[in-house]
Parts: structure tokens; C-alpha cells; sequence
């Protein structure tokens, strides 16, 4: 299970899953890179995010990851990338999951906040703004009444960073296979690409498992990350949290749950690795 031996350079690519707690894991990385004296790079902002890419600018993505100088940090939101397609040496691949159906709620709330919007609006002043309506929606009304906001249907594929049905893509790669949503072959995918590549997957559900095999299994950039964030955890757990987000009932996130079969059983694959890893 240590997959950092196959790495072919000190270079960390954190593939970050969106509303997986990434925001305090970078924010963990950032303090590590004075620590531990490593460079930290991360992806700027984009107005439209595109996360599966053609094989063109995986290469281009790729090339460019692998001429930062060692030992470095890099962080974005795309899919699951073979570096040895492009003959270019295997990084350290890292990522984060989080239990599926609490991972939609939040989405579906956090870009409803308003703080959500200012901080778009101010980086793209063009971007028009939503239609109050949206805004107002609730999730559970969302769900009971078919919306098709909330409506996930097995094998559909909706495409874009705006749809978060699918924590698996970020593992499957950029094929269209791993497009359709709660599919049995993007689920394999996804699940041999954790077990052949990634050096660990953390669970935002398990986060002192997840800092304790960190600093285990990758030591030269996560040594002293528990003591970090013993010191400052008050300050990064409110990172990115939405205090907008009420309570959603057990009825309707097991209405939901119906749906994420594969992508529950690619959760609990995700979290039986990591404590199989603790133990170890």
C-alpha cells in the first residue's frame, strides 16, 4: 500500500477534490512548505473550471507540473493524470474524499452563499448573477420535489466542475467512460487508479487518521503536520465553512443515498485503504 516508492521525483500533485475540506489541507500544505522547505504552487482561480481534460493539455499540463523544481508542492481541481503516458516521471499523488451525499449538500449550498458570490463577482465582474429563485431553494425541497437540480440518475452524464455527483471522475481520469454518473466501470477505474498510484487518499470524515498516515507515508512533505495543526486547528476547521448550511434530514439524505451506490461503495473503498494504511 506505500505507493510514494513509485514516485520518480519530490513532487506532491494533490488532484484536490472540490468540498472535501481541500481548502484546510492547502492552508496545512502552505505552513509545511516553510516547515519542511518546499515549494508550494497551486492552480489560479479560473472563471470556468475544466477538470477533464483533452490528452493534449494533460500533456501540457503535465510538462509544465513536471519543470517545477524540486521538491514542490502542486494543487488543482482535475481529474486523476498518468504521467508516464506522457513519458514524464510519476509524482506523489495525493487527494481527499468525503462521504458522497454530505459532499453534494454542501455544494449545493456553498454556491448559494453570499460570501460565494462577492468573492466571484470581484475576480470576474462580468460573471452575471443568479436568479433570486435559485438562491432560495432548499436542498430537502430540492429532492422531494424532483427537481432536476437534485435529481441523480444513474449513468447520466452531466459535464463541468458545477456538477459534484461525481467524486469518482477525480480518480477515474479524463476518458469518457468515467463521465457517466454511479457507473460500475468508472467505479473500477476509480478504485485501481487509488490502489496503483495514489500514495494516500485521505477522509475528511477520519482527518487525525488521515494527518497520522500523511505524516507517515509521505514524511518529506508532512512532517510535523499534526503538531501544526494541533496549534491552529480552531482557525483551520472554519476555513470555508458555510455557515449558511441548515440541516438536512436523514429521509432525504437516504432518498439520496439510493442513487450513490457505487459512489458510496467507492467512499467506503477510499476510507477501508486509508485505516488498512493506519494500522500498517
Amino acid at each position: 500500500m506505500n505507493n510514494t516508492r513509485k514516485a520518480q521525483m519530490e513532487l506532491v500533485f494533490f488532484n484536490r477534490v472540490p468540498k472535501v475540506g481541500s481548502q484546510t489541507f492547502m492552508e496545512l500544505l502552505r505552513r509545511l512548505s516553510e516547515r519542511n522547505n518546499f515549494q508550494f504552487h497551486r492552480d489560479a482561480v479560473q472563471k470556468v473550471e475544466t477538470i477533464r481534460l483533452a490528452e493534449d493539455q494533460q500533456q501540457e499540463m503535465a510538462e509544465v507540473i513536471s519543470e517545477l523544481p524540486e521538491p514542490s508542492v502542486f494543487i488543482k481541481h482535475v481529474c486523476y493524470t498518468n504521467f508516464t503516458k506522457f513519458n514524464l516521471p510519476t509524482p506523489i499523488y495525493l487527494n481527499v474524499v468525503r462521504d458522497p451525499v454530505e459532499r453534494v449538500i454542501s455544494w449545493f449550498y456553498y454556491v448559494r452563499a453570499p460570501w460565494y458570490f462577492v468573492e466571484r463577482k470581484a475576480a470576474f465582474p462580468d460573471l452575471p448573477l443568479p436568479h433570486p429563485a435559485w438562491l432560495k431553494k432548499d436542498f430537502e425541497t430540492c429532492v422531494l420535489s424532483g427537481d432536476q437540480e437534485c435529481t441523480y440518475t444513474q449513468g447520466v452524464t452531466v459535464e463541468g466542475i458545477g456538477d459534484h455527483r461525481r467524486q469518482s471522475l477525480f480518480f477515474c481520469g479524463h476518458d469518457y467512460e468515467c463521465t457517466p454518473f454511479n457507473t460500475v466501470g468508472a467505479l473500477e477505474r476509480a478504485k485501481f487508479a487509488v490502489e496503483q498510484q495514489y500514495a494516500v487518499v485521505g477522509v475528511l470524515e477520519d482527518f487525525n487518521t488521515t494527518l497520522s498516515v500523511l505524516e507517515k507515508y509521505v514524511p518529506r512533505f508532512f512532517e510535523g503536520v499534526r503538531d501544526i495543526y494541533a496549534t491552529s486547528a480552531e482557525y483551520l476547521t472554519k476555513i470555508n465553512k458555510n455557515n449558511f448550511k441548515p440541516p438536512v434530514s436523514e429521509h432525504v439524505k437516504n432518498i439520496v443515498r439510493r442513487n450513490f451506490t457505487n459512489e458510496i461503495e467507492f467512499y467506503q473503498f477510499c476510507r477501508q485503504r486509508l485505516h488498512k494504511q493506519y494500522l500498517a
